[in-house]
């Protein structure tokens, strides 16, 4: 190749949108790229038009072979959740953007978006995306057929997300541009264009949790409660896993789902993967999730069974084996990421044991921390401390990431 390819981003009002350079630039090559909509604005274009269709690699290796001028077209600016990231990383580019959509809805909506959080769900799962908004002040979307506002709105207001209103800014800048204000609840019933930018301001305070969440806040089983990982033990082991933003986690033996909902509040640009072997525990962990505005992905399974469905993790939790901890701990081991950590909670001296010599043969080293809780407790208007059973916490690392 033995020239630059230019990469131009356009609007939906075609032509009107580009630049005179542009316009001249597009004229005097000889190849146009881009998708049928954007080549759709140039009917009298005399080189020749290439669709662009399927996977990028394809796109790639044509314009490293060609020789010809050549532009490719892109909707809006193409650094931003477009073509021009991908293709700027494989070869010698030059990019001239148009405004990004997001820009346009901002404007659209009058209100300034250096503060806003931007998020994409076009092409995309809209899995986790409860604990990567909750508490944002202006989240800006970018939607698609299947994650549209009308699903948008019924999966904010599955979690609770009444402090929100949106606005749906459909088209813009083509023929029929549109965009007002909507309740999520007038947005499940509306009819939108596949092309919209979804923005939610808040406009009231939701609930908040800090770290720690108090015991009596989750559902759990009845009538035997207590089935959970009490506060303090479970603020020990959030910090004994050493989690980052976009860490992978697994909690095994989730239980009520207390340990993967602060985790995933720790990591809310990650995914939290749990697995209980008790269908009624699991459904309190699912409830959990609504009230606490997190979205992992919970199955019912007794681990190490239903792991291969996982992805390899950063961290893991185990607060329970189901008498298969050998096993167990074997499968987390060899699937745990370089650097990360595995975390058990262990209430006797013979799990502690077990899990201690199991670590050692998979090549792990442990630390352990026996925790030892009390609470008060108010008796004829003074106060007494009530112990909590007390609870190994067995933190466990390859022998070669403790050494780098």
């Amino acid at each position: 190749m033995t020239q630059s390819i230019k990469l131009i981003g356009i609007g939906d009002n075609g032509q009107e949108s580009l630049l005179p350079q542009y316009a001249q630039w597009i004229e005097e090559s000889e190849v146009l790229i881009g998708g049928e909509r954007v080549l759709s604005f140039f009917p009298n274009y005399q080189g020749k038009k290439i669709v662009i269709k399927g996977g990028m690699k394809a796109v790639v290796e044509r314009l490293q072979e060609e020789t010809r001028p050549t532009v490719v077209l892109a909707s809006g600016d193409p650094l931003f959740y477009g073509i021009g990231g991908y293709l700027s990383s494989k070869m010698n580019i030059e990019v001239y953007p148009y405004y990004s959509s997001v820009q346009l809805a901002f404007a659209k909506m009058g209100e300034s978006w250096q503060d806003a959080f931007l998020v994409s769900v076009h092409g995309r799962s809209m899995k986790g995306l409860a604990q990567r908004i909750d508490g944002k002040a202006k989240v800006a979307l970018l939607t698609d057929v299947e994650n549209s506002p009308n699903q948008l709105a019924k999966y904010l207001l599955s979690f609770g997300m009444t402090e929100y209103r949106a606005f749906v800014a459909e088209n813009l800048q083509g023929e029929n541009e549109h965009s007002g204000w909507y309740e999520l609840e007038e947005m499940i019933e509306r009819k939108f264009s596949p092309l919209n930018v979804v923005i939610l301001k808040k406009i009231s305070e939701g609930p908040s949790w800090s770290l720690g969440i108090e015991d009596e806040e989750f559902s759990q089983r009845k009538p035997d409660k207590g089935l959970i990982t009490k506060k303090e033990i479970r603020v020990l082991s959030l910090h004994a896993l050493n989690l980052k933003k976009s860490s992978i986690v697994w909690d095994v033996g989730t239980c009520t789902g207390s340990m993967g909902i602060e985790a995933a509040k720790l990591s809310p640009e990650g995914q939290v993967f749990a697995i209980e072997k008790n269908e009624p525990d699991l459904e309190n962990c699912l409830q959990n999730q609504l009230k606490f505005r997190t979205d992992l992905t919970a199955i019912h399974g007794k681990a190490p069974q239903g792991l291969e469905t996982f992805p390899d993790p950063d961290a893991v939790f185990i607060g329970g084996t189901g008498g298969e901890m050998v096993d167990l701990i074997n499968t987390c081991c060899n699937r745990l990421k370089k650097g990360g950590r595995i975390v058990l909670n262990a209430a006797t001296i013979e799990n502690l044991y077990r899990a201690n010599e199991a670590f050692a043969e998979a090549g792990f080293q442990t630390s352990i921390m026996h925790a030892q809780i009390s609470r008060s407790k108010p008796i004829l208007g003074m106060n007494r401390f009530v112990p909590l059973n007390p609870v190994y916490i067995i933190t466990a690392q390859r022998k070669e990431d403790m050494n780098e």
